[in-house]
């Protein structure tokens, strides 16, 4: 998963294009803290739909109601970033922590940034705390974004209790399940690593990583209908994926 999908889906409030248009139409006959919310979460549902001029307008309204609000921050921060604008997004995640530094989904996006910046020691910080919210809706995905940190950083073996922790919770994190089927295959835990691939094909689509580590799952099991199988769409999928370059080179060496 690239960053801008993760920063996309830590985004999205569960708005619907129908919500949206309800609340449009509300906005304007709202009190200041009513109008406010509203604001702030059809400019992150914008952000959702990638309609950046929308989300623009209504963090702007919220703005005018009350600039210092962390939630307005927060937007404004997810904004500059798809923007190419990354100074102003970081100052902006700062200032939202600075004044709730026990606001989650903003510690979830600045810890995102991060990641995308590199800066994996910090982001596995921002990670981290924004993982031990127990009441967070979004603590798989904290915690996914851990175990990526802690890979870049070689803490491997936290890397798997994070991946691990996030399927716990929620049982659908597709991604965390193909980070642990690399690591398992990897670690020669063949069975472990069919498991985990099993889960992620069971709730996303195949992907060229997914079926690279599904070839050499089922060669090291001696399944070469299932082998092949997998081979075919590698090569119908993603032909010129750095996994099929893999896949072939691995045929010239067999």
């Amino acid at each position: 998963m690239s960053t801008v999908k993760i920063t996309v889906l830590l985004a999205i409030l569960g708005l619907m294009s129908g919500c949206i248009t309800t609340m449009e139409k509300d906005a304007p006959k709202m009190k200041p803290e009513k109008a406010l919310e509203t604001h702030i979460r059809l400019g992150l549902g914008y952000i959702g739909e990638n309609n950046l001029d929308s989300a623009r307008f209504h963090l702007n309204k919220a703005a005018e109601i009350k600039p210092s609000d962390p939630g307005v921050l927060n937007g404004k921060g997810l904004l500059y970033q798809l923007e190419g604008e990354p100074g102003l997004a970081e100052k902006a995640f700062k200032e939202a922590l600075r004044r709730d530094r026990d606001f989650t989904q903003a510690r979830l996006n600045y810890a995102t940034f991060l990641y995308g910046k590199e800066r994996y020691q910090e982001a596995y910080e921002n990670y981290e705390i924004a993982s031990e919210d127990l009441n967070y809706d979004r603590r798989a995905t904290a915690l996914y974004g851990l175990g990526m940190a802690a890979k870049k950083l070689g803490r491997n073996e936290r890397a798997l209790a994070a991946f691990n922790h996030s399927v716990l919770l929620q049982r659908n994190f597709s991604a965390s399940h193909l980070e642990l089927a690399d690591f398992y295959l990897q670690q020669k835990d063949y069975a472990k690593a069919k498991q985990h691939l099993t889960a992620y094909e069971v709730y996303s689509r195949p992907s060229a990583r997914s079926l690279w580590l599904g070839i050499q799952i089922e060669r090291i099991f001696g399944n070469k209908d299932k082998e092949a199988s997998q081979a075919l769409s590698l090569k119908s999928l993603y032909p010129y994926s750095q996994e099929y370059l893999e896949y072939k080179k691995s045929q010239g060496s067999r």
